[in-house]
């Protein structure tokens, strides 16, 4: 995977850049096949519950991302592959005509995973014969929208691996999505002490500014008062959260937010979602397993906990005399010596809302409604995990989900007031 995989849209001014595009462009996209070729045709058409969907799936949708924002609108003579599509694979583009039901997703035995792959490679020649011989008038009102497009996958690729674990984990063999000895994921080796690293606070600068690819959603960028903070110099590690369980972390009602309480009373929540006590009967075992992508493995202690949802988060900081730090906390602390673990291990919660920023506005057209619609209700995470492609990620980055989401690879980094 290229550092950045639609870098060559900024040099496109130079001649080669036709060329540089293209091949980030075939990078990106043999990423995805390559990250669903260990399943079976049974696995990649599986949906485990309403908020996650089918690899099939993702792999359409983000051909259809193309095909709708790109190719139909930008490329003339561009014939759809099947014009069904448009409905199947539209995820919630209200502007671009109905769609599937989501919870229904798993439910498209059809197209087969074979005519998917054909839908990628239709796909794939039109977008390449697009960059290739677009006309400047075309590819200046199009530019913006293959790069997002280019990081839209890579946002769909992460999800690839968070759903797949999941639909995976419902099944009582626990397969493992890749049984390799080798972590899948990026962790630590070894488990830091945990340091706390005084931020002086002040009137700092947040959001995207400059070069470079961003979301909508974070910009503009804008000036936030902070006072002064401690931040921990690591993630929250699975041996430090398995002593909240062991004391009573689950079981106290003074730890929890109201909302996470009743999730937990509803859910039956004891640990985190793929955690396995002792003596589970799916993987019998005198100690603490996990269950992942290289499947069932002894919990290790040293690593970042993670398939938290805010509300652990949020009591896991309660009982450990500290708090979530917010999202411009943890951007102003970004690359400060002695703060590690920043990205690249887990996404961590924040205790901000996910707002809109001042002065914010969505981008024109179809694509105004990829962020800002959703901005009600939801919390941002920071960061990035290891399942995030290399290179997808940076300080600004402004992740969001409904705070009982506990599929995803988060977890938390703790954060105190006052800077001693």
């Amino acid at each position: 995977m290229p550092a950045n995989p639609s870098s060559a849209l900024a040099d496109s001014r130079a001649e080669p850049w036709r060329e540089n595009l293209a091949a980030g462009y075939a990078q990106v996209r043999a990423h995805s096949v390559a990250l669903a070729a260990p399943l079976s045709a049974e696995d990649q058409c599986i949906q485990s519950m309403p908020d996650a969907s089918p690899t099939k799936w993702h792999l359409a949708h983000t051909s259809w991302f193309f095909e709708a924002v790109v190719l139909s609108a930008h490329s003339p003579g561009y014939r759809p592959f099947d014009s069904r599509f448009f409905h199947l694979f539209n995820s919630y583009y209200e502007s671009l005509g109905p769609r599937h039901p989501r919870p229904q997703r798993g439910l498209l035995t059809r197209p087969g995973l074979a005519e998917v792959h054909a839908y990628r490679e239709h796909v794939d020649a039109a977008m390449q014969h697009f960059i290739a011989h677009a006309e400047p008038a075309a590819w200046q009102a199009a530019a913006p929208l293959v790069e997002l497009g280019l990081n839209h996958e890579q946002q769909h690729q992460e999800l690839i691996l968070t759903d797949i674990l999941h639909a995976l984990s419902c099944n009582p063999l626990l397969p493992a999505y890749q049984d390799t000895e080798a972590p899948v994921l990026r962790l630590a080796a070894r488990a830091e002490p945990l340091d706390w690293i005084a931020m002086p606070g002040g009137v700092v600068e947040v959001g995207h500014a400059g070069d470079g690819f961003a979301f909508d959603n974070e910009t503009p960028r804008h000036p936030v008062l902070l006072k002064p903070f401690r931040m921990a110099g690591r993630l929250v590690t699975c041996g430090e959260y398995a002593q909240f369980i062991a004391d009573g972390g689950y079981e106290r009602v003074g730890l929890w937010l109201s909302d996470g309480w009743a999730a937990i009373q509803a859910g039956g929540w004891k640990a985190p979602v793929y955690w396995m006590a002792p003596g589970d009967a799916r993987a019998p075992a005198d100690h603490w397993q996990v269950f992942g992508l290289n499947g069932v493995r002894p919990l290790d202690p040293a690593a970042p906990v993670s398939q938290l949802s805010f509300y652990e988060a949020a009591a896991y900081a309660e009982w450990a005399g500290a708090r979530l730090p917010t999202e411009f906390e943890w951007e102003a602390a970004y690359g400060t010596p002695g703060i590690s673990q920043m990205t690249g291990h887990v996404w961590q919660w924040t205790r901000s809302s996910y707002d809109p920023y001042p002065g914010f506005r969505p981008l024109a057209g179809a694509v105004g409604e990829y962020n800002g619609k959703f901005m009600v209700g939801q919390l941002v995470l920071r960061g990035g995990s290891g399942a995030t492609p290399a290179g997808h990620t940076r300080p600004t980055y402004r992740n969001f989900f409904p705070p009982g989401a506990r599929w995803q690879f988060s977890g938390l980094r703790l954060a105190k007031d006052g800077a001693c």
